[in-house]
Order: C-alpha cells, then structure tokens, then sequence
C-alpha cells in the first residue's frame, strides 16, 4: 500500500524513484531492534539517550507535532503548509484512533517524533499500519532516538494484532534504506522475490 506525502529530494541527487519496505508481523520472532541489546532476561534494552521519553501524543501537543513535520520538511526543501496549518490539521487528526503520532523527549524538549495511520485490510484481522513519517531533530541523530521511535512503533502495531507496516523511502537514499532494512524491513516481496515499487498520481 502507497500513501501520498510530500517526496523529500535525497540532499546529494534528486531521483523520482522510491521504494516500499514493508515488515510482517511474524508470530513469536522479535523484530530486530538495528543493534539494541537484548538483556540475560531476554528484555531489550531501551534504545537512545539514558533519559529519552516516549509517549503517544494527543489533540493538545498538536502544535508541537505541527512545528516538528514542518521543520523536518524545511530541513529537506519539501514545499509545505505553514506550522500553523499543520498544527491545526493534527489537533484534528490526534483525536481519531487510527491515527497515532509518538513524540519523543530528552531534557524537557522534544526532539523527535514518528507519525502512523492504522487501516483496516481484508488481508488479515488485524489493520495495516502505515509509518507516515519518522524525524529526529538533526542535532540529536546517530543517538538512537529514531531507533527507540521504530521500535516503539513496532512494539504498538503486534500489540494491535497488525498484518504488516510499511514505509515509503526514496531509493537513492541508501542510508536510510540500510536503517529499515536491519529492522527487518524488506522492498522485495517474500512470496515472489519481485522489486515493491510506489507508484503516485498528484490529484
């Protein structure tokens, strides 16, 4: 599945092309956490920063989650509506159930933040899961932030019994596909071994 957001070009080379990843949900198999340690218990040991937060947010961090996407979309050139608009749009989409937006903290400030929708599929029984967006303000990437965002993610979606979730990354983005692709995520398809690519129509 293929949802339309506004494409970030690669910073050293702009290519229309883009990839879909995807990670299914496998009974029993823990999600490879991209490194993160597993304790003598078999509990993971939480990625990123010592004195890093999680929490899902609500309608009243709408501004919050509004001034992160449109920092993430200036820092990338990506034409976007303004803080304020976008902020408006999510005190709105915050209060649905099939949309969760999980910000991350670090000293009293909010560097990070991962955006998914949730949708039912007559695939499974569960809903497919979608992760629209993942960003890391960029002083504090390379700390495990993202990977404590993904894996939260992921932790969320089997707990909501999903049939997969997806991600669209550009192809020429190679150190973000490697960063997906230690999680398990793939852009080839397990039955057929075809290459998933994401096709788009502006409307």
């Amino acid at each position: 599945m293929c949802r339309r957001r506004p494409r970030r070009p690669h910073p050293l080379r702009d290519d229309r092309s883009r990839q879909r990843a995807r990670a299914r949900r496998r009974p029993q198999r823990r999600h490879d956490r991209g490194g993160d340690a597993l304790s003598e218990g078999g509990e993971r040991a939480a990625p990123g920063p010592a004195d890093l937060e999680l929490r899902r947010a609500g309608p009243s961090d709408a501004g919050t989650v509004g001034l992160l996407l449109f920092d993430f979309n200036t820092e990338f050139v990506t034409p976007t509506p303004a803080a304020a608009v976008l902020a408006a749009r999510f005190e709105r989409l915050l209060e649905r159930e099939d949309v969760v937006v999980l910000l991350a903290r670090e000293g009293g400030e909010d560097i990070g933040f991962a955006y998914l929708t949730y949708r039912p599929t007559p695939y499974g029984d569960g809903p497919l899961v979608q992760l629209e967006e993942l960003y890391v303000r960029p002083a504090l990437r390379d700390e495990g932030v993202g990977a404590a965002l993904l894996g939260r993610a992921l932790d969320d979606a089997v707990a909501a019994g999903a049939v997969e979730l997806d991600i669209n990354v550009d192809a020429v983005d190679i150190d973000t596909r490697r960063f997906y692709e230690r999680w398990g995520f793939s852009c080839v398809d397990p039955g057929t071994g075809d290459l998933m690519l994401c096709y788009v129509r502006e409307l």
